[in-house]
């Protein structure tokens, strides 16, 4: 008695030896009846976990006890052994408990789920505990039970809320989903959980009553415009919806619907839609004209556009209106390709094709992208322009070509120039740019990667792919992690030049970190060394070898000079000239 761990662990040990020998049991029940409530408790805990159905009577007593931590595993013993008798103790140690201790909230609940008995738990719809009504909706939920849906009616929207989350979540209770979605109807709800669950539901359910309460609930002005715009996206997607729930991410499966039929059914209801001002809701609405293609609609779409001013708006119409092949996409795209957003003219140059660009139009809406764009958008257009027609973009390769030359052109945008005139197959222009390479130290192949590239991806291949792995050697950066093998690499811009650094990816063995690669010398006078190269300067080479101290040897004296291979593979062979810049650009901004 005075060793309270000794007998915990006592109770423990007739809990395992109890499972041979059945008659080890009653000490357990009789300790149930313990002054010192953890004993209680690890008794009951005990018996849960062996399931002995006859301790049933004597756990009872234990959802009064004071010590909450009793009541638990009296709760929880009571749910293994599925105790019937139980169901209203535990219901009335839920009412007690009044949602104060979420702890014996969830004991209860899972007791109760275990048990299953359905008629107890739903005559709780009416009961005037807040705290009894919501351990019905989450003892409903475990058991996958559609009464559930009784819970919608409920007064307070907190109850009904719990409910649509168990009915739309995880597995989900399909049978429930249609009463879910008929709570859309209601204009008392202005939880956004909610609402999003109900409108998730229609889209879920399909058919006709369920798209009409939608498109009724989407043309109500009394619904806040992130809810609203929500229901316009579900209306968009009606017809084809997403794999994976818009609520929970959970995979749902494929759905496939009368395209026809939607769009004669949104179609009366799009002049209302069109008068939203929100930007949210504006950017569903086009989603909606785009995803059913309401080629009508086009015009009130373009004059949107010339009446907003946010990115985003012009952004998604952008898109939308080449889609819907509208008759006046070059002006609009022109007009994206003027805006002052990058967002806007970064859209707009992604939507240039052969089908709504003239050859005459084309060179001067380029020109604006390399008058007033930044580096990204230029480089963007000129992968867009690799994929159109060379009798279009010839005059622009050339005119770009010609600005390279005169150092008018970024060097940063050569990768790109060169693999889209590599693609056009217009022999006179690659022999032009074969001759304009950034940096003559550095071999062709790999001349494009020199600028251009963007710090921020260069960081994430250092650290995270899985095919170069350069933290197993390097670090690099603020990163602490990394490896030792090979030099740190966290001030490298200030060591090495760009293009030394790329030489280093492209041919780690041109060049040797001091005190990481071997060289072998032979000197003027016939000798040959052989060790690890510790410092380099122009005028002489200090070597470690097998003597005591460390080898000076000035250059004057080298007459042959070879670099073992490095350890580190060509990167050229492991990454894309493109993922190469993008790491030259990072290891050129650590300083």
């Amino acid at each position: 008695r005075d060793n309270q761990l000794a007998r915990i662990h006592g109770v423990w040990g007739i809990g395992q030896l109890a499972r041979t020998n059945k008659a080890l049991y009653p000490i357990l029940t009789n300790l149930l009846k313990d002054k010192d409530a953890e004993i209680i408790a690890q008794s009951a805990k005990m018996l849960g976990d062996a399931k002995i159905i006859s301790a049933g009577k004597d756990l009872l007593p234990l959802l009064q006890n004071e010590n909450p931590r009793v009541k638990f595993y009296g709760a929880e013993t009571l749910g293994k052994i599925a105790f019937k008798d139980a169901v209203q103790p535990l219901i009335e140690m839920l009412k007690i408990n009044n949602d104060e201790d979420v702890y014996l909230r969830h004991a209860g609940v899972l007791a109760l789920s275990k048990i299953g008995q359905i008629e107890p738990i739903i005559a709780l719809q009416k009961n005037p505990s807040k705290a009894l009504r919501t351990a019905a909706v989450l003892v409903l939920r475990k058991l996958q039970n559609p009464k559930i849906a009784l819970f919608l009616n409920d007064e307070d929207e907190y109850i009904v809320t719990e409910a649509a989350r168990g009915i739309n979540d995880d597995t989900s209770i399909e049978a429930a989903l249609p009463a879910l979605a008929a709570t859309l109807k209601e204009t008392r709800f202005t939880s956004e959980p909610l609402l999003r669950r109900a409108i998730n539901a229609a889209l879920r359910v399909g058919g006709d009553k369920a798209f009409d309460l939608l498109i009724a609930f989407a043309s109500r002005n009394d619904i806040k415009d992130n809810i609203k715009a929500e229901a316009l996206l579900g209306l968009g997607s009606w017809v084809n919806p997403s794999l994976m729930d818009r609520v929970d991410g959970r995979y749902r499966g494929k759905i496939q619907r009368d395209a026809l039929a939607i769009k004669a059914k949104v179609e009366p209801n799009i002049a209302n839609f069109l008068k939203e001002k929100n930007p949210e809701t504006q950017v569903a609405v086009t989603g909606l004209i785009s995803d059913l293609n309401l080629t009508n609609a086009s015009g009130d779409l373009a004059k949107i556009y010339d009446e907003t001013d946010n990115s985003k708006v012009k952004s998604t119409i952008l898109p939308a209106l080449n889609s819907l092949k509208y008759p006046y996409i070059e002006n609009y795209i022109k007009k994206g390709l003027e805006d002052t957003e990058e967002s806007v003219r970064s859209i707009s140059v992604s939507l240039l094709n052969d089908n709504n660009v003239t050859k005459e139009n084309l060179p001067l809406l380029a020109s604006t992208i390399f008058a007033k764009g930044g580096i990204k958008e230029q480089q963007q257009l000129l992968m867009v322009l690799g994929k159109m027609k060379t009798d279009k973009t010839k005059v622009i390769y050339s005119d770009l070509i010609e600005k390279l030359k005169n150092k008018q052109l970024s060097p940063s945008l050569y990768l790109e120039l060169n693999e889209a005139i590599e693609k056009s197959g217009l022999i006179d222009l690659k022999s032009q740019i074969t001759n304009l390479k950034p940096s003559d130290g550095i071999s062709e192949e790999f001349a494009g990667s020199l600028f251009g590239g963007n710090k921020e991806e260069g960081k994430n291949i250092f650290n995270y792919n899985s095919i170069a792995q350069c933290v197993r050697c390097h670090t690099a950066g603020n990163a602490s992690d990394g490896g030792a093998v090979g030099p740190s690499l966290k001030h490298i811009s200030s060591v090495l030049t760009r293009e030394q650094i790329l030489e280093a990816l492209v041919n780690p063995s041109a060049r040797l970190a001091p005190g990481y690669g071997s060289v072998s010398l032979k000197l003027t006078d016939g000798q040959e060394v052989f060790g690890t190269l510790v410092k380099e300067t122009i005028t002489e080479l200090t070597l470690t070898t097998s003597d005591a101290e460390p080898l000076v040897i000035p250059v004057a004296r080298i007459a042959k000079r070879e670099n073992m291979p490095s350890s580190m593979p060509p990167m050229g062979s492991l990454l894309s000239k493109r993922e190469i810049r993008n790491v030259v650009e990072y290891l050129s901004n650590l300083k």
